[in-house]
């Protein structure tokens, strides 16, 4: 019963369009309407989705500049597009949209900020030099976080600290107080999170130690030490990199050290972040900041 329902509501779509000029129709997430076709060879011309995608390509090719219809898509999958999409006369137009820097994390801050009640000490710049490599929905999720965070504590406004901490619960998830370890467990954690700090601050060319926790955060961390780039970088050197893989495993160096023998909780930063700097160096393409150094739980 729904064969052909796609097709016949984009035919719908543009003949509504052509009723409405001038008009601007938008597509979002045009990837799933626009997939590549024929995928693995699991797909066929008898596809649902096919005869939308070739209802809309038609569409497409039959437009008339002339009409004043505007027709835009955005995605953060183009490289899943069918090539038809993007020919001549199609959307042959492509803007690619970065993460903001910090002159556009500023602009974005200033939309979203807007909409709570800011402390007069509170400055846009401050907010935007605490979050490299933030995209604009990640600033409009620390605006709500820090605004729920000075409505738990009853203030009248948001302040810079509650902009801090939502920070951290953004990058590392909320806290887990209730969260007991035994002691044991706790001085492992202390003394790998120090042997994170100790190295990094040993260390030329490393960001600069933010914060230091052995609170459990998130659904894993049972500490962090969190380092903040003071500037948006865009290249690193080999040394900067080989730097900052040796941060990452200053943590288990120091169990090693003190304890003689280390533990599961060096996992995330040998599999997961060591091994993403070595291969971004390997690549040339920059890991994205800022540097969180968590000491997981093992759930084998």
């Amino acid at each position: 019963m729904f064969v052909g329902v796609g097709a016949a509501r984009v035919r719908d779509l543009f003949a509504q369009a052509r009723a409405n000029t001038p008009c601007i129709i938008f597509i979002d997430e045009l990837d799933a309407l626009g997939r590549a076709r024929g995928i693995s060879g699991l797909s066929g011309g008898h596809d649902e989705k096919e005869q939308t995608l070739n209802q809309l390509l038609s569409e497409l090719d039959g437009f008339d500049p002339t009409i004043g219809v505007v027709l835009l898509a955005a995605t953060n999958r183009p490289e899943v597009l069918d090539p038809a999409l993007l020919r001549a006369g199609r959307f042959d137009r492509q803007v690619s949209v970065d993460r903001p820097d910090k002159n556009g994390r500023v602009a974005i801050l200033n939309v979203h900020l807007g909409k709570i009640k800011l402390a007069e000490s509170v400055d846009p710049a401050q907010i935007a030099a605490l979050t490299p490599g933030f995209a604009g929905a990640d600033l409009a999720n620390l605006v709500n976080e820090a605004a729920m965070l000075a409505t738990r504590r009853h203030a009248p406004s948001v302040s810079l600290d509650d902009f801090t901490a939502a920070v951290e619960r953004v990058i590392a998830g909320p806290e887990k107080r209730k969260r007991l370890l035994n002691p044991r467990e706790r001085e492992i954690v202390a003394y790998h999170e120090m042997g994170h700090a100790i190295v990094a601050m040993a260390l030329p060319d490393t960001d600069p130690i933010k914060k230091v926790s052995i609170i459990p955060r998130g659904m894993g961390a049972l500490g962090y030490t969190m380092q903040m780039p003071i500037e948006d970088r865009y290249l690193m050197t080999r040394t900067e990199l080989l730097n900052r893989i040796t941060v990452l495993l200053g943590g288990r160096a120091a169990e090693m050290a003190v304890f003689g023998e280390a533990t599961t909780g060096a996992a995330d930063d040998l599999v997961q972040r060591a091994r993403d700097t070595a291969w971004s160096r390997k690549s040339g393409r920059l890991p994205s900041p800022p540097n969180v150094h968590a000491i997981s739980i093992c759930r084998g």
